[in-house]
């Protein structure tokens, strides 16, 4: 659909923008705000998902988030919902932002399945560790192997399996320092602490090749998983499972790709990032067309018309 015919559809609906992962590159977010209140007529009264993923790999987590903060008080028409990504998760895991276990668990509960590969990954193992989720030690450990396979030869890691050594860098201390528990301000904990994990919410309009249609969305960082209730899933992502020790929906792959069956008997859009690909298929939604790569461009889909905006567009050109 073009912009113009964007631009008559948002008089008359809802409009709903959702931004792909960020990972710490705010110039590239400073750009994709700019072209969206340009090029979308009502968007100072959007709805606007934001899934996940902030912070890692690009330089500048620690303004990412000052500027995600700074949104609900600068544009107060608008409507935002910051969902959490799995280096989200891990972030907060490291600096003491997730919620407690329930039932009394210890977040040191969560090591046992995964201890195989703790010396291959590096698991933090400094002050503060000892009852740490699991993903906190992956996220601020010293991987062993310079380069990642999955990724191409050329691709390496910065720091840890997350490549989170550029957030630690972005609060002024060095990769894997425990300070960084003390350098994040307290009102950045509590933005990590409130993302949610999932997001559901009915009637919103997308483009279909039936026309407009009238749907469910469901937003969660990864996606959700085929052959497992939703119904599940849903109720303890909203209850943030901290017992869990690897969150599927937010940081899977294969298993969190498709739409589960039991949603396409009604229409549901399901919406996510996380996968470093741009797949716009009838309602399945993955909008993570950076990865993270300095490279690659940030984008956002509005709907309904189902319109890509990226950093790099030129308004008017």
């Amino acid at each position: 659909m073009s912009i113009s015919t964007m631009n008559q559809t948002a008089n008359n609906l809802k409009t709903v923008i959702c931004i792909g992962d960020i990972h710490g590159h705010i110039t590239k977010l400073q750009n994709l705000w700019s072209n969206l209140e340009t090029l979308i007529p009502n968007f100072h009264e959007s709805h606007i998902i934001f899934l996940g993923d902030y912070c890692d790999r690009g330089p500048d987590t620690r303004k990412v988030i000052d500027f995600l903060i700074s949104l609900p008080s600068k544009y107060p028409n608008q409507s935002h919902i910051f969902l959490a990504g799995n280096h989200d998760f891990a972030f907060a895991a490291f600096v003491g932002a997730l919620p407690f276990p329930a039932e009394n668990g210890l977040f040191s509960d969560t090591w046992d399945e995964y201890k195989m590969y703790e010396e291959r990954e590096g698991w933090y193992k400094e002050i503060g560790y000892e009852n740490m989720h699991l993903q906190g030690r992956r996220w601020a450990g010293k991987i062993k192997d310079k380069f990642n396979a999955a990724k191409g030869p050329e691709v390496e890691y910065l720091g840890s399996i997350y490549d989170a050594a550029t957030t630690f860098q972005s609060y002024g201390v060095p990769h894997g320092s425990p300070d960084l528990m003390k350098a994040v301000s307290d009102e950045h904990k509590k933005f990590l602490a409130d993302l949610v994990w999932v997001h559901e919410e009915d009637e919103v309009w997308i483009e279909t090749e039936k026309g407009l249609e009238s749907c469910k969305l469901i937003a969660v960082h990864g996606g959700l998983v085929k052959g497992k209730d939703v119904g599940e899933q849903i109720q303890y992502l909203k209850a943030k499972d901290t017992r869990i020790p690897k969150v599927e929906p937010l940081s899977g792959r294969k298993s969190i790709w498709d739409i589960p069956e039991e949603l396409t008997k009604t229409p549901t859009i399901v919406v996510s990032g996380h996968h470093g690909k741009l797949h716009v298929d009838g309602l399945r939604l993955i909008i993570d067309e950076g990865g993270g790569l300095e490279q690659n461009p940030v984008a956002a889909i509005v709907l309904p018309s189902k319109t890509i905006i990226r950093d790099t567009d030129k308004p008017g050109n």
